[in-house]
């Protein structure tokens, strides 16, 4: 068996599901505050059940749910379709279509990481039914670790969990408890910062020059992709109300006038620089494309129904992320790590303490919204007593949670199903843009 392989088998082996995962940290942090509060279990149980449905907590599970189903929707359009053909359509090497792959998936996921996630996946799978029809070698695999690199971006880009949450007004004092945290933090200060630009531009430059490299190196062989159909809803003896749902000249009115109002929307913003991006923001504009870009009201549902099923394990997971934080902030243990990576850390080292701790919780916490209900809370006390910058804090636990996506694979599922790969074939791969992603976000933290 080679490494690859026991590998795959070991991840397997050692992590159950997300959800098991979410139970067992559930008991495990239960356990803990019972040895470290001073409260009764009585009281840690209904703290917990109480955090389980934290209205604004909800809200944003809600809002994360949104902008997976929208930007998987939106991968799915008929305008993405015909940009991934048009992509697709010159390329005869493994070498220019790993480079390409990969430059256009960072700039896609840096948008939007559902969208990423399945355009990648979409222009992996366009790639091998190309190269089948026209006999020519490729090596598919290659291709297909290249369609998830954004799941190497995602988090610094304008949807991550944690940026988008800090950015809307008020939600720092909810999930830390702590009054002395400014009212937000914008993007200026985040996704847009000299240092997550830096780190963007290394990634969307070195990357793509990597893999180029590696697709000279690597063996190829004419793949057999079977060409995939899209079943498109009937549109024949349509009657009355049912022409609205299938009508392009409705829909596509309805997606012009909302794009239009999430323009305006943001000219006319007058606050701190690009503070009118928010979640709700974000989703807002990903529905009024969603609309413009499908074909009608019909395709738009459909594939509405394809993306949701990826959205299951935030439905799920997130209340029990929301308990275990309620039961870190009522039995103190936010105050006790939080003291315990100030003891260990100076202004220089807690950011990367960070960075190395959140690539480890995400393993085991696959979800960076999750992660940042849990984690959060710690870093932000932690950064404001030894005085480091905060948005350099929440890009750190951004850059570890989604560097070890490359790790652990549980976000490729839509990826393979997609590409009919296997975890296996893609690991190879992701273990270099893992080393090469260390290197980068280390370096930044180091520099900036």
């Amino acid at each position: 068996m080679s490494f690859t392989q026991k590998y795959a088998e070991w991840f397997r082996r050692i992590l159950p599901s997300p959800f098991s995962i979410a139970i067992l940290l559930t008991l495990f942090t239960l356990i803990l505050t019972l040895f470290i509060s001073d409260k009764s279990p009585a009281i840690l149980l209904f703290d917990w059940q109480e955090g389980l449905w934290s209205s604004s907590l909800l809200a944003f599970a809600f809002q994360m749910m949104l902008m997976l189903v929208l930007g998987h929707t939106l991968a799915l359009s008929s305008f993405f379709d015909k940009l991934i053909s048009w992509l697709v359509k010159p390329i005869t090497t493994t070498a220019k279509a790993a480079a390409i792959v990969t430059f256009a998936t960072i700039i896609v996921a840096f948008i939007n990481w559902g969208l990423g996630l399945i355009f990648g996946a979409i222009l992996a799978r366009k790639l091998g039914e190309s190269f089948t029809r026209k006999q020519l070698p490729l090596n598919y695999p290659l291709i297909g670790a290249a369609g998830y690199v954004g799941l190497m971006v995602w988090h610094g880009g304008l949807s991550g969990s944690a940026l988008t949450k800090v950015a809307e007004s008020g939600h720092l004092q909810v999930i830390s408890k702590n009054a002395s945290l400014p009212e937000a933090i914008y993007y200026g200060d985040t996704v847009f910062s000299s240092m997550n630009i830096s780190a963007f531009l290394l990634l969307l430059v070195l990357i793509p020059l990597t893999f180029y490299y590696l697709g000279t190196r690597v063996k190829s062989q004419i793949p057999e992709i079977k060409t995939a159909f899209i079943n498109t809803p009937e549109n024949k003896n349509l009657e009355g109300a049912e022409r609205i749902d299938q009508s392009q000249i409705f829909s596509k009115t309805i997606g012009i006038l909302l794009v239009a109002f999430a323009a305006f929307l943001a000219l006319s913003y007058e606050g701190p620089s690009l503070g009118f991006i928010t979640p709700n923001y974000i989703n807002f504009s990903l529905l009024a494309l969603c609309l413009l870009l499908h074909s009608s009201f019909t395709s738009f549902l459909s594939a509405v129904e394809d993306a949701i099923t990826g959205s299951s394990g935030i439905l799920i997971q997130f209340p029990l992320y929301f308990g275990i934080l309620a039961l870190m902030q009522s039995g103190g243990l936010i105050e006790l790590v939080s003291n315990w990576f100030i003891e260990v850390s100076n202004t220089t080292t807690l950011p990367l303490f960070t960075f190395f701790s959140a690539g480890l919780v995400n393993i085991f916490v696959p979800s960076g919204g999750g992660q940042w209900a849990i984690q959060g809370p710690i870093i932000l006390e932690a950064a404001t007593k030894l005085g480091v910058p905060l948005p350099k804090m929440i890009l750190a636990l951004a850059y570890g949670d989604q560097l070890t996506n490359m790790l652990q694979p549980f976000w490729a599922l839509p990826l393979l199903s997609i590409t009919g790969l296997k975890a296996k074939d893609i690991l190879p791969y992701t273990l270099v843009l893992f080393l090469l992603g260390f290197l980068i976000f280390v370096g930044v933290l180091l520099l900036f």
